[in-house]
């Protein structure tokens, strides 16, 4: 029995099938109306930076055919074949599209829906009409996206903009028509006889069933060997930049610098481990147990001249994609909540929820609290539970979800926004004289889970080696195998600090090769 999906929802695509062949059908119409189906290979930036993973009527598989566009049958108005196992590792999601050819609105189309068909069997229904869009002219209507494993999303979210407009919103670009191809054009003489991209009509009957990777779709034999040539398509105006090209999104950074988010989730080097393993300061890694390199997430699109409000608006929609914690953008954080999975929030730090969410005080007892006063790394913290998705935000602070699997992390009390409950706690002594304010303790992270870290301006990673000082005020979290201890600079005195109020202190980090210690440029 398919698994019905409602906007917003996402699913691992295991618990739905155990197979990897997957068929996903699209129906849509309206009266009078013509839509466009495509499906957009994006990267790890969910950008088109290889346009061959643009499938649509004039390019209707990829190169290694794990994509296939099948065309209309078993009552869909279009339908894909997706391999997921022979899908290049470059390719992080598959978005599933949709947009009107010539004139009309999304609010014209009747009840249609995305379903996903595993085995002969569908698994998996998006039903969605009219009643949700109003003057778009594109939706972007499912996504299968790689998070460790692969995904499936119900996106159902309107574009303003058609498939041209779509195109460059995920970083690909439109040629613009030479003045001589017109003439070129009728000097191909099978194109008259040759009919556009359309298999031949099917009976209704079940969605087809894919067998064994190696083998051929029964669907996909006759798509694959009547390929049209690129100029054959009858509805679109304009000439895409023809395959074999690679895009170069705006601000993306030269081919073969970025590592693809796909890769296991790196976790924190214990001590002892082998010299050079951590990224050195100024190198593109990304924070400990994170997949994206320090400085935010993904890159906007440019918007184009004719873009208008909901366009404009379309670039700081919700993320569709992400696990339990998911960074929205480089200073607000979305936390999924189940029931009997808590999280701990700094109070105050909720800007926005969606769903049955309860907030209440997290009170810490009196030794708690006599711990928090004695050692200045006391938290007012409230406890989130429910099911529903939470928002948080600290005074634009920029925020970084660190994820440990059964490792411990310091931090300073200031720079934590949330974690889960099922962390373990504990407050831990700084040897030596003692920091500014008493704050002469550290926050102990242990376990499983995540904690969110806040930092004011984008933080630096240090690697820690013989000799590695850093100021108090603007440490904010370091690896469990670093040793830190406190001392008097006296050759800085209180010249070398921003404030010249409290006696010159800061921290010496000492580890084995692999620990690193995180920092700040903003004292708090």
């Amino acid at each position: 029995m398919a698994r019905e999906f409602q906007r917003g929802h996402k699913a691992k695509i295991s618990d739905l099938t155990a197979g990897t062949d997957l068929y996903v059908g699209v129906q849509i119409s309206g009266p009078g109306l013509t839509f466009d189906i495509s499906c957009f290979g994006l990267d790890a930036d969910e950008r088109l930076s290889d346009d061959r993973y643009f499938i649509f009527f004039n390019q209707p598989k990829s190169p290694e055919d794990s994509i296939q566009l099948l065309g209309a049958q078993s009552g869909d108005t279009e339908s894909f074949r997706v391999t997921l196992d022979q899908i290049p590792s470059q390719i992080q999601k598959l978005a599933f599209t949709a947009t009107i050819d010539g004139a009309g609105q999304m609010s014209q189309i009747a009840p249609g829906y995305l379903r996903i068909v595993a085995g002969g069997e569908e698994v998996a229904r998006y039903s969605f009409d009219g009643s949700e869009f109003s003057t778009e002219r594109a939706v972007m209507v499912g996504d299968l996206y790689l998070k460790d494993v692969w995904r499936f999303a119900a996106v159902g979210q309107g574009f303003d903009g058609g498939l041209d407009a779509l195109l460059k919103n995920f970083g690909g670009e439109v040629a613009e028509e030479e003045p001589e191809a017109a003439p070129q054009q009728p000097a191909v003489p099978a194109q008259s006889q040759a009919p556009a991209f359309a298999p031949p009509p099917q009976a209704a009957a079940p969605a087809p069933s894919f067998g064994a990777p190696p083998a051929p779709a029964p669907a996909a034999g006759p798509v694959a060997g009547t390929t049209p040539p690129a100029p054959a398509a009858p509805t679109s105006p304009q000439t895409f930049t023809p395959p074999g090209q690679t895009f170069t999104p705006p601000g993306a950074p030269p081919a073969g610098q970025f590592a693809p988010p796909g890769a296991p989730a790196g976790q924190f080097t214990p001590p002892g481990s082998v010299a050079g393993q951590f990224a050195p300061p100024g190198a593109p890694g990304a924070f400990p147990g994170q997949a994206q390199p320090f400085g935010g997430g993904t890159q906007l699109a440019p918007v184009p001249p004719e873009a208008n409000v909901r366009v404009v608006l379309t670039k700081y929609a919700e993320a569709p994609v992400g696990d339990r914690w998911t960074e929205q953008n480089t200073n607000l954080v979305r936390a999924t909540l189940t029931k009997d999975a808590p999280i701990l929030a700094k109070q105050g730090s909720m800007v926005a929820y969606q769903g049955d969410i309860d907030f209440a005080h997290k009170g810490s007892g009196l030794l708690g609290k006599l711990t928090g006063a004695l050692t200045g790394q006391g938290m007012s913290l409230m406890r989130c539970t429910g099911n529903g998705e939470v928002f948080l935000a600290d005074e634009a602070s920029r925020v970084f979800v660190i994820r440990l699997q059964g490792e411990q992390l310091y931090t300073s009390a200031q720079g934590v926004l949330a974690f889960d409950e099922s962390l373990e706690t504990e407050v831990r002594r700084i040897e030596g004289a003692g920091l500014p304010g008493g704050g002469f303790f550290s926050m102990l992270f242990s376990g499983t889970g995540a904690v969110v870290v806040k930092t004011r301006g984008v933080p630096v990673v240090l690697p820690v080696g013989a000799a590695t000082y850093v100021d108090g005020n603007a440490v904010i979290a370091w690896s469990a195998g670093a040793q830190a201890v406190t001392t008097t600079s006296l050759r800085l005195r209180r010249s070398g600090y921003a404030r010249q109020t409290t006696e010159a202190v800061n921290l010496q980090f000492r580890g084995a090769p692999g620990n690193f210690v995180v920092v700040q440029p903003f004292e708090v």
